[in-house]
């Protein structure tokens, strides 16, 4: 099985998770007189099958992922330069955004004197650098996938 599968039938098993315990949710009460329109005690005999299944490609996947290399490191170094890249985008458009006064136009009324803001940031120069680092995570991205659909899953 490739990593990539492997991915795809952890996303289903968490899903199927959450889907078990909503229903277990549903039907851990019922009106005297009635009964429950599922067996809950079934629910949950099926949400344990289903979590074992999850842990264990939980941790096959993490295994996977530290014994990978990618570029000079593993698979899971280039999963965290990743996530920090998307942060610090966002984190450097939102200043951007903020410096441009997004709908603001830079004037503000305020009791019939105009206030004109000026932007404490290179707002320009800023949205270089989130275009940059927008190029750098879609690049890292594509290597994580490309390697996703090239490796092994490991035991």
């Amino acid at each position: 099985m490739k990593l990539a599968e492997a991915l795809a039938d952890r996303a289903a098993a968490s899903r199927r998770v959450e889907q078990l315990r909503t229903r277990i949710v549903s039907n851990a009460r019922y009106q005297e007189g009635e009964s429950p329109a599922e067996d809950p005690q079934q629910l949950l005999v099926e949400v344990g099958e289903a979590l074992d299944e999850l842990e264990s490609l939980i941790r096959r996947i993490n295994l996977t992922n530290a014994a990978v290399a990618v570029g000079d490191g593993t698979l899971t170094d280039a999963l965290a330069r990743r996530d920090v890249l998307r942060l610090r985008h966002a984190v450097v458009t939102a200043a951007a955004d903020a410096a441009a006064g997004r709908d603001q136009r830079g004037v503000v009324r305020q009791l019939r004197s105009e206030l004109k803001m000026l932007a404490a940031l290179p707002v320009a120069e800023l949205r270089r650098q989130a275009d940059v680092l927008a190029r750098e995570t879609r690049e890292l991205d594509v290597r994580i996938q490309r390697t996703n659909w090239e490796a092994d899953l490991l035991d």
